[in-house]
């Protein structure tokens, strides 16, 4: 009798440890397609390893359970466009409804703290983008009024208000999380694509936050690592880069750039030499860089006529896009180039390039002045510079 008992609590034992290293995600998704899969992807630093998939029963109805040992991202998703980035934990039983089309947004989630709060700073981060989507249309219907560079200042100043409101949402959600590993997913969060709200030489202290919290909690787990090496490497750039208090960026030789305008022709920057010179990288594609190109116009017909030039990159993925932009935007008066490789431009690792619009401001010798100037940001820099 007592081997019984001996051996009939090695057995609950083992169960209820077998419990605490499984997770159960358990949903409806409504409106789904008979015969759909649905599939759970583990989030590694450099790949999506797909690990288990179900397919979505004709009520909507699916269950998939994984085995782990400590907190870890997930992808559960339907498609490459339709999917859920979830924190599981050990001993998770997760349940959630969401619409078939939209597994971000879900209606209800339960059972999982980390993937509830990825949903809320989601939540937050697409009204912001509806916010700066609706500005967008603003500008597109007033484009032909007389009092346009007004339009622009107002749209400019609501839209920074946004991305400020956000940027420092993110920072408090940090904070209120900081040992969490959903502060990791929030320093890569995106307004667009890569255009990050936090930039991480602005905000490079909430990157070493996270670092340092996140190191010492998760010394092992591959996303923490790969974060860690990247703070580091930031650092060390920025340490090369930024040799003054005010964030210019001293007298470094801006490297050379040789691509071809909409005409087939190679233009070189260093052919500029002689003016001072906006270094800007922009793509049609991209909404703020649209909303920054009307103050860039008025930049150039302030200054040009004193020694004022804009080269301007694209990063476009196709020539047509790329002229549609610049005629669309009336910006045929200064130099256009691009290899129209989308983010496999040669210009992206040249310059570093992680999030567009950005921009350089050239000296007369193509020595780099400033950086990333933007609304009245470049026109006070440019006024003191002609005055």
């Amino acid at each position: 009798m007592t081997k019984k008992l001996v051996l009939l609590a090695v057995v609950i034992t083992a169960l209820s440890s077998c419990n605490k290293n499984s997770v159960e995600i358990s949903g409806i998704l409504e409106y789904s397609s008979r015969g759909e899969y649905i599939f759970l992807d583990e989030l590694k630093s450099n790949e999506l390893l797909s690990v288990d998939s179900v397919m979505i029963s004709a009520d909507g109805s699916f269950v998939l359970k994984r085995k782990i040992t400590s907190p870890s991202f997930y992808l559960l998703k339907i498609n490459e466009n339709n999917f859920l980035t979830m924190l599981l934990e050990p001993g998770e039983k997760i349940k959630m409804t969401s619409h078939h089309d939209s597994l971000n947004y879900p209606v209800v989630i339960t059972g999982s703290k980390g993937t509830k709060l990825m949903v809320d700073y989601n939540k937050r981060l697409r009204k912001t983008i509806n916010s700066l989507m609706q500005l967008n249309d603003v500008y597109m219907k007033n484009r032909e009024r007389t009092d346009l560079p007004a339009v622009i200042d107002s749209i400019d100043n609501v839209a920074q208000n946004h991305l400020n409101d956000m940027n420092n949402f993110t920072k408090d959600y940090i904070d209120e999380n900081i040992s969490s590993l959903v502060s990791l997913v929030a320093l890569y969060q995106q307004i667009a694509p890569n255009v990050y709200v936090l930039s991480p030489d602005k905000d490079i202290e909430y990157f070493k936050k996270v670092d340092s919290s996140l190191y010492s909690l998760y010394p092992e787990y591959e996303p923490v690592v790969t974060l860690h090496s990247q703070v580091q490497e930031l650092v060390s750039q920025l340490g090369e880069i930024q040799s003054s208090p005010d964030g210019t960026t001293g007298k470094m030789e801006a490297p050379e750039i040789a691509l071809p305008t909409p005409k087939g022709d190679t233009v070189r920057l260093s052919s500029t030499r002689g003016s001072i010179v906006l270094l800007d990288f922009w793509a049609a594609w991209c909404s703020p860089c649209r909303m920054e190109n009307p103050n860039l116009v008025k930049a150039y017909e302030t200054y040009h006529g004193k020694g004022f030039e804009i080269y301007q990159v694209s990063l476009d993925k196709t020539k047509e896009a790329w002229i549609k932009g610049i005629e669309e935007d009336k910006l045929g008066k200064w130099i256009h180039v691009s290899d129209v490789k989308y983010w496999n431009s040669i210009v992206v690792p040249l310059y570093k390039i992680e999030s567009i619009p950005a921009n350089f401001l050239l000296d007369k010798d193509g020595r780099i002045i400033a950086s990333n100037l933007r609304g009245n940001a470049l026109h006070e820099k440019l006024a003191e510079l002609f005055r």
